[in-house]
């Protein structure tokens, strides 16, 4: 009986740990800029809507400051972003222009690429 109890409550903390890091609303993506409106802050990469504030740094393929100026449309970029859950919206934390698509066997020259 103990151990049939001791077991349910293992796999009910396990399955909870599971959903718990689920939820977790953290993006890291490589995409193409489809759309771009500097006015609102705004940028759609990959279909997916993007804003940024202040915060939020722009950088070249070498890790370099840049512009939020630099940004084009149809041009790559590597992005991490979360989930403003409150505002139902997703928040730009760092945009990295890239040169192209970057390739798996690429990315290793690319630091700020998570490899998964």
């Amino acid at each position: 009986m103990k151990k049939g109890i001791s077991l349910t409550v293992f796999f009910l903390l396990v399955f909870s740990a599971l959903t718990f890091s689920a939820d977790i609303s953290i993006v890291k993506m490589q995409g193409i800029v489809m759309s771009l409106d500097l006015k609102k802050s705004t940028v759609v990469i990959s279909e997916k809507t993007f804003v940024w504030d202040q915060k939020t740094a722009f950088y070249n393929e070498k890790g370099s400051p840049i512009t939020v100026d630099s940004l084009k449309i149809k041009g790559w970029v590597y992005i991490e972003g979360e989930n403003d859950k409150a505002n139902q919206r997703w928040v730009a934390k760092k945009i990295y222009l890239l040169p192209k698509y970057i390739e798996r066997k690429e990315r290793y020259l690319y630091p700020f690429i998570q490899q998964n």
